[in-house]
């Protein structure tokens, strides 16, 4: 197939929930039939709630930074597909994308015809498929995969790790993974492998109780990273964190990732390449180079446009934290659009009193939340509706206002809208 049919057929497969197996049983058999190309060196698996693309993205930098030739695979997208599937820092090409996604269509339908598989393979185990064979054929040293969801029946989950991460752990997606911190958490250690050290972000007690629990039925190193690590000398400022770490050794860490939560990313990064034995000169210019778009991203300076896919309610928690450091001065406008498997109304009591106006939009998919709906649920004294994003942008850059600062948010579909918007 072509690129955009590949890509057509992989959004008709539809709504990733509604389809998935709860098991591993069917992306194992895909891969044992596509010949294990999961069986990659040096892997590096990322759980969390929030923060572990960052972590993700920052890992692969320090990686390529020491020299080594990386994969790194992460979802969603903002934009295009391919972005989901990264070599050496870049996307892979669109013609590496339709290759892939050819060999594994092919395979899986030849496994259907033999009944050995109940479905087509989701869209995420498709795509999951195709990372493993294109960072296979294209020689990585190094990979990093970013769980999808949850972790212990993610399609990632069937990796041999020469190291787990576990981000913070809050949250989301309940009617999945559980309504409690402790079942949340057992969900994400799930991915946590015997013989595999883990480094632990900071973690609420209920989390930490259970991800710790874990870890020792397993008799696996635990490296807890803001215990690991002395932190001093933190700076910070709307474009990113400088800050020191100290472990005996003693590193200078420049953050271009804004955000105070962007601090302890960087922490369990510096961890985690530390734990792979990656140099310090190599850690410090890895996080350094590190690009995470869509998270505080800077787009436009007149007037200022920051996108921030704060999806959750902690998500929701640190962007407040920033716009109350950085912008508390500052006339901010929101732009919300949510989707309606997420806290609208928690995230709505977390985020609108921080914004002087509200205009609630609908990203362009099937199960965005309405914006009325986001006007009934969220309590503000100049909260007004728009039917899509072009038009919210429109609204919120009326007033020429040079003390004006739109904040576009809320759905990560959002974000990636608005990037395909403002480019044009």
């Amino acid at each position: 197939m072509t690129y955009p049919d590949s890509v057509r057929f992989l959004y008709s497969l539809g709504n990733e929930v509604k389809t998935a197996k709860y098991d591993l049983e069917r992306i194992t058999t895909l891969l044992a039939a596509l010949g294990n190309p999961e069986r990659l060196p040096r892997i590096v698996h990322v759980a969390g709630t929030n923060g572990k693309g960052s972590v993700c993205a920052m890992i692969d930098s320090g990686l390529r930074a020491a020299g080594l030739r990386t994969g790194l695979f992460t979802s969603p997208h903002l934009v295009e597909p391919t972005e989901r599937i990264r070599i050496s820092g870049c996307p892979v090409t669109a013609g590496r994308f339709s290759a892939a996604f050819d060999r594994v269509h092919a395979c899986a339908e030849q496994l259907l015809n033999q009944g050995a598989i109940d479905l087509h393979p989701t869209y995420f185990e498709t795509v999951t498929a195709m990372a493993f064979l294109l960072f296979q054929e294209r020689q990585t040293e190094a990979v990093v995969f970013e769980v999808g969801l949850g972790g212990r029946l993610d399609a990632t989950n069937v990796v041999h790790p020469e190291l787990c991460v576990i981000t913070p752990v809050d949250f989301d997606h309940e009617a999945l993974l559980g309504k409690s911190l402790e079942a949340i958490a057992g969900e994400k250690a799930g991915i946590l492998k015997s013989g595999a050290p883990a480094v632990f972000a900071a973690q609420r007690a209920e989390a930490r109780q259970t991800l710790d629990c874990r870890a020792s039925g397993l008799d696996i190193e635990v490296i807890h990273a803001q215990e690991a690590w002395h932190l001093d000398d933190v700076e910070l400022s709307a474009h990113g964190s400088a800050f020191t770490l100290r472990d005996g050794a003693e590193l200078h860490i420049q953050c271009p990732l804004a955000g105070e939560h962007q601090v302890s990313n960087a922490v369990t990064a510096v961890a985690a390449l530390r734990r792979l034995g990656i140099a310090g000169s190599a850690i410090e210019h890895g996080i350094a180079a590190a690009r995470w778009p869509g998270r505080l991203e800077r787009v436009s300076d007149s007037p200022e446009i920051i996108l921030d896919g704060a999806h959750n309610p902690a998500g929701a928690r640190a962007l407040a934290a920033y716009i109350r450091r950085f912008y508390s001065h500052r006339h901010v406008v929101l732009i919300y659009g949510a989707m309606r498997d997420k806290a609208v109304e928690e995230i709505a009591g977390i985020l609108f009193a921080h914004a002087d106006e509200i205009i609630a939009t609908a990203p362009c998919q099937s199960r965005a939340v309405d914006p009325e709906t986001i006007r009934a649920l969220g309590s503000h004294p100049c909260l007004r509706t728009a039917p899509d994003l072009s038009a919210a942008l429109d609204m919120a850059r009326a007033a020429a206002d040079p003390d004006r600062v739109i904040f576009v948010t809320g759905s990560l579909f959002l974000v990636g809208e608005a990037i395909t918007l403002l480019n044009r």
